[in-house]
């Protein structure tokens, strides 16, 4: 038997305790301000987390350090253009990243005000992925780009700059192009529609996709001490990518370090946490994995943003 008389205790008043009462939440009222809304999330967990990277984005905007964008094609689905292309003529993202898939769906946008189409009606007779009017744009975009020397990003949005394009204020793209935001793409072979069509050409787009990684390996270097790279829904190919460029840019004798990483997605995936939130930021700075719906937790970001500067 044991003496349960002899247990030791000791005051709490003495001991570290993790919550605080001036961490808390504030009480809800009506007529309150975003920013007094945003400023009474508690201070605890990702309460506390989203609001370091709305400081960190902050601080990057008045030190003229870069804020890098990378999305996955599902952000721009979810409506989200109009915010991203607020945060551009604001001069908050100094440059964006996208797969193959963000170029299609930004096209279709710009070309007829709407995108996705139902992939499991249209597979079932091989109709998926074959409309006319996304590949030949954007492969003849391609061809003609690359061919005069421009990166794949690049490539698509003179393109889109040139052509008459009934929504093409809502493209991403063209408004990059228009505020000389560089948009680097970052293309998969046999993972976009467009891939299916005559028009595709294998070569051009990976010399097009290669330059953009150039491209990003360049403005990297903004990063150093300040910089934050915001990476939204993309579980694989920005983060493979984003780590090689970084290795890159460190190895050709650039500082990348003393940044802030941020990761959003709806759920937690293994390869953003080490390539995006742990691993780059190991050498000096600062990490954060926020879960949430891409179509509320980027709108919330963007108003605090733009609401702090």
């Amino acid at each position: 038997m044991i003496n349960i008389n002899k247990v030791r205790t000791y005051s709490i008043k003495k001991r570290f305790s993790k919550v605080n009462l001036a961490d808390f939440a504030k009480t809800p009222a009506r007529g309150r301000s975003f920013v007094q809304f945003f400023d009474s999330l508690p201070d605890i967990l990702k309460g506390k987390d989203i609001k370091a990277v709305v400081d960190a984005v902050v601080k990057a905007h008045k030190k003229k350090k870069a804020v890098i964008l990378m999305a996955g094609a599902h952000v721009i689905k979810c409506g989200l253009n109009p915010v991203i292309i607020e945060l551009i003529k604001k001069k908050i993202i100094t440059c964006v990243c996208l797969n193959g898939a963000g170029i299609i769906h930004d096209f279709e946008i710009a070309f007829q005000g709407k995108t996705s189409e139902d992939v499991a009606a249209e597979l079932a007779d091989g109709k998926f992925g074959m409309g006319r009017e996304t590949a030949d744009f954007l492969n003849n975009a391609v061809q003609d780009g690359v061919n005069a020397g421009f990166g794949l990003g690049y490539a698509v949005a003179n393109k889109m700059a040139a052509a008459n394009l009934k929504y093409k204020d809502l493209s991403l793209i063209y408004n990059a192009y228009k505020n000389k935001v560089p948009v680097c793409v970052f293309v998969a072979i046999g993972t976009d529609i467009i891939h299916q069509h005559p028009s595709f050409n294998a070569a051009l787009t990976g010399e097009g996709s290669l330059r953009d990684f150039h491209l990003l390996v360049k403005n990297l270097s903004a990063l150093n001490n300040g910089g934050v790279l915001l990476n939204f829904g993309s579980t694989v190919i920005m983060p493979e990518v984003f780590l090689k460029a970084l290795n890159l840019a460190r190895n050709l004798g650039n500082s990348v370090k003393n940044f802030t990483s941020a990761n959003f997605d709806m759920i937690h995936h293994y390869r953003p946490q080490q390539n995006i939130v742990h691993r780059p930021v190991m050498p000096g700075g600062s990490g954060y994995y926020v879960i949430g719906h891409h179509e509320i937790m980027l709108p919330l970001l963007a108003q605090a943003i733009i609401e702090k500067i």
